[in-house]
């Protein structure tokens, strides 16, 4: 059989659940949980700024920090739950994430905020991985996909959301009051979990060495760079949208929500119907998905100059966003036994691509390439994602065919 073969094949029963759909709602919460503190801090740094007494570039420090939590606490959280079952393992990361968004709100200054910030990333990436690994296995193989994408919704669904409100509110009443609904809502995914989640016992052959045995996988490490570089393009787009509606569209501030919105739905869209194409040809959707992301990454400097073909082109971006739904199946389909480990570095690759992308859109804008060179740099990141994954195609046919050769048919 194929190293990168399928953990789950099609006869394997999905684990039993009364309600499924409510199962994968309750997982949902708490990525609209998790989605509304990542993606509302960004926007929320001028607040920040101002009522902590200090610069804006100094703020955006917090977002860095949590980025960091989610790339150190991805591994470290499932690797440290790897003999804990499913769904206490999910509700501890939850209450982890629910104590310091609590916390955050109540930083008396700027060095505890970025503590708070970092210990808030750290179930980040574990809860997603688990989730997956949870929502996968409660439906049959043919189905995997799509149930993920149901419950990355949640996360997408944030973007239109939870950002809006958590920016209205810390707008009326102040920023710290955004922290608390946060932690409101990981109250309720912890509820939610309880009541729903099944609860199988954990793997009696679980342990952390088991869990590390992934990082041994070359397809793994395959999977995670496609991450890292192709889905960097999105973020160089979404980190300097703002300053491009306002520069090179010339809109008031007050349409950036709005823009920003538009690209959430055109990711809670890409959730809903790239699943469908992937359940069925996972590796031919991820490529696609990445020639997809490279054409309107490239169309977005010619559509910037107007908002409705700007609106138009950063839907079609948002789209591109499925990728993390695929590839998040992609690591389940080549861990081995790890699945836990590679599930929840799916998201520290792509906080890595929430680095790289922004990192290099800004060297473009600062070397007097213009605020729409984004889109170039965007569309390049996706054509390497794309490089990386013609390589591991072209491994993945290598060994089946070593496969063919040498066991009988």
């Amino acid at each position: 059989m194929s190293a990168s073969a399928p953990v789950i094949s099609p006869g394997t029963p999905p684990v039993r659940a009364p309600h499924v759909g409510l199962v994968i709602l309750a997982l949902a919460v708490g990525g609209f949980a998790i989605g509304t503190t990542e993606f509302a801090s960004m926007s929320m740094l001028p607040l920040f700024a101002q009522g902590l007494g200090i610069d804006a570039p100094t703020a955006g420090h917090a977002i860095s920090a949590y980025a960091l939590g989610v790339v150190v606490g991805a591994p470290l959280m499932t690797v440290l739950g790897a003999r804990v079952p499913r769904r206490r393992l999910l509700m501890i990361l939850m209450a982890m994430f629910t104590v310091f968004n609590g916390l955050t709100g109540l930083s008396p200054g700027y060095r505890w905020m970025l503590v708070f910030r970092f210990l808030s990333g750290l179930p980040h990436g574990a809860y997603f991985g688990v989730a997956a690994l949870v929502a996968s296995s409660l439906v049959p193989a043919n189905r995997r996909t799509r149930a993920v994408g149901q419950m990355f919704l949640g996360l997408t669904c944030a973007t239109i959301v939870g950002v809006p409100l958590a920016n209205w509110l810390g707008q009326a009443v102040g920023w710290r009051w955004a922290f608390a609904l946060v932690a409101l809502l990981g109250v309720a995914t912890m509820i939610a979990i309880a009541i729903f989640a099944p609860h199988p016992p954990a793997d009696a052959n679980a342990n952390p060495l088991r869990e590390l045995g992934a990082l041994k996988r070359s397809q793994v490490w395959f999977t995670l760079a496609i991450g890292a570089i192709g889905f960097g393009g999105m973020f160089a787009v979404y980190t300097y949208l703002a300053d491009i509606l306002v520069s090179v569209t010339h809109m008031p501030l007050h349409t950036v929500p709005w823009v920003m919105g538009i690209f959430g739905i055109g990711m809670t869209v890409g959730n809903m119907v790239v699943p469908v194409f992937a359940d069925r040809a996972l590796m031919r959707t991820a490529g696609a998905l990445l020639m997809w992301s490279a054409v309107v990454l490239a169309l977005f400097p010619f559509a910037a100059g107007n908002l409705w073909t700007l609106s138009l082109d950063v839907f079609l971006i948002g789209i591109g966003g499925a990728l993390g739904t695929v590839l998040q199946t992609r690591l389940m389909d080549v861990a081995g036994d790890a699945q836990g480990l590679a599930a929840s570095l799916n998201h520290s690759a792509f906080n890595a691509a929430n680095a790289l992308g922004p990192f290099l859109g800004g060297l473009a804008i600062a070397h007097g390439y213009g605020w729409t060179s984004p889109g170039w740099v965007g569309s390049l990141l996706a054509l390497g994602g794309l490089a990386l994954w013609a390589v591991s195609v072209a491994a993945d046919r290598r060994r089946t065919v070593a496969a063919m050769t040498n066991e009988p048919c």
